[in-house]
């Protein structure tokens, strides 16, 4: 199956909120060898003027790659899971997450572009908080491979 350029503009709504716990800050954090001390621990985090322990900025990868894989999953999207290649991520942030944020996340497609065989889609997670705050846009490119590419 072929991805289909009306695709784009299309929009996914927010499903359940992503409760941001300490543990999975300071499991990403040592996975991605951020040692900020306000990444471990709360006091270190009040000294930096936060409520609670303060995510690393690509943090809200993991909250992203939620919204995508609604994207993924759809079967309209014409996405083969199998051939994506992960081309390019961006991060704005518009405040820190912390431990204890409620996050919603609504997936824009911004950008379907036809590739040899395949094709580049860009899409724009935008990150808040359950009662509306901006927290972040993530924007992520993937190539999806055409069916006539190993």
């Amino acid at each position: 199956m072929s991805i289909d350029p009306a695709l784009q503009g299309r929009t996914y709504p927010a499903g359940e909120p992503y409760v941001v716990g300490r543990e999975k800050i300071r499991e990403f954090a040592r996975a991605v060898k951020a040692t900020n001390p306000a990444h471990f621990s709360p006091e270190a985090s009040a000294e930096m003027g936060h409520d609670d322990v303060v995510a690393p900025p690509t943090f809200a990868v993991i909250i992203a790659q939620r919204a995508d894989a609604q994207l993924i999953a759809d079967p309209a999207s014409g996405i083969d899971f199998s051939r994506v290649v992960h081309a390019d991520q961006r991060f704005t942030h518009h405040r820190p997450i912390v431990a204890g944020d409620a996050l919603v996340t609504e997936l824009h497609v911004d950008q379907v572009r036809a590739m040899g065989g395949g094709a580049m889609i860009t899409t724009r997670a935008e990150i808040s908080t359950a009662d509306g705050q901006k927290v972040s846009t993530v924007v992520s490119s993937l190539l999806v491979r055409g069916e006539d590419r190993p």
